[in-house]
């Protein structure tokens, strides 16, 4: 698994932790993924997003359920109606 977001890019940062003695060793700082299965970037799929990107997608994926919802809605009532 590669430690890399599919949707912003943002992967591993390198650096050094320097002590007061001037010792210097590595540091390796890893993005927080997750696991997403849904929609991005129109293409539907299994996703490895960072926790900024998968809260993104999730509202996304909210709101166009609830639009789906309001016309679904829509369309029932007039066929009531009718």
């Amino acid at each position: 698994m590669a430690y890399k977001c599919d949707s912003c890019g943002k992967g591993i940062q390198v650096g050094r932790n320097v002590s007061h003695a001037k010792n210097r060793t590595r540091k390796v700082s890893l993005p927080n993924l997750h696991p997403f299965k849904g929609k991005l970037k129109g293409q539907v799929g299994k996703w490895s997003l960072c926790t900024k990107c998968l809260r993104k997608a999730k509202k996304v994926q909210k709101e166009l359920a609830e639009k789906t919802k309001k016309v679904t809605e829509k369309e029932e009532e007039k066929k009531t109606k009718k």
